[in-house]
């Protein structure tokens, strides 16, 4: 797609946003570039699934560290850190939450005494079970205007840039 093409994209598709901007008064430069296109979307993205979440009342973190318990398996809380860019002083909060409601159980590592092990309960992996669901659902929202195959190009595409951007800057993510 040339600059022109994404230019008369853009202006098709140009409406007030949900962030308050009036995207007809914005000019095309700024209504073209990628880094604010990606930010504004990626701020529709949070606070769709955000919203979403919250309907089970669950937050982001929740579902990360379940989806890495549950796909790698029991953790300590550094080890969780690591595996979902959730800062660690943030970490203990999280675990605090789902523990609190029987959806993870913490245990004494037995190699480490000091340190414990973090390990998604039945009703942590029933609980992600429904918030696939919803995300899922965020997700049909989020990228409605786009067939399957656009679908995944974005999403290849997006990887790309992530993992580029991982390599030259390890820690930025997080």
């Amino acid at each position: 797609m040339t600059t022109e093409d994404a230019k008369a994209t853009a202006a098709k598709s140009a409406q007030p946003s949900d962030d308050g901007m009036d995207d007809r008064a914005t000019p095309d430069r700024l209504r073209t570039l990628p880094s604010r296109l990606l930010v504004r979307t990626a701020s529709h993205a949070d606070r769709l699934v955000s919203e979403a979440l919250a309907t089970e009342s669950a937050r982001k973190w929740h579902f990360v560290v379940l989806v890495a318990l549950t796909e790698s398996g029991p953790a300590s809380q550094s080890t969780l850190s690591t595996r979902t860019g959730i800062f660690r002083s943030d970490m203990v909060a999280v675990i605090n939450d789902l523990a609190d409601r029987d959806l993870v159980e913490r245990a004494p590592d037995p190699d480490d005494r000091r340190r414990n092990v973090i390990t998604a309960t039945p009703r942590g992996r029933a609980y992600l079970r429904r918030l696939d669901d919803i995300i899922d659902a965020a997700q049909d929202d989020l990228l409605a205007p786009l067939d399957e195959t656009e679908r995944r190009q974005l999403t290849g595409l997006l990887t790309r840039l992530m993992n580029h951007h991982s390599k030259a800057a390890p820690h930025a993510g997080r």
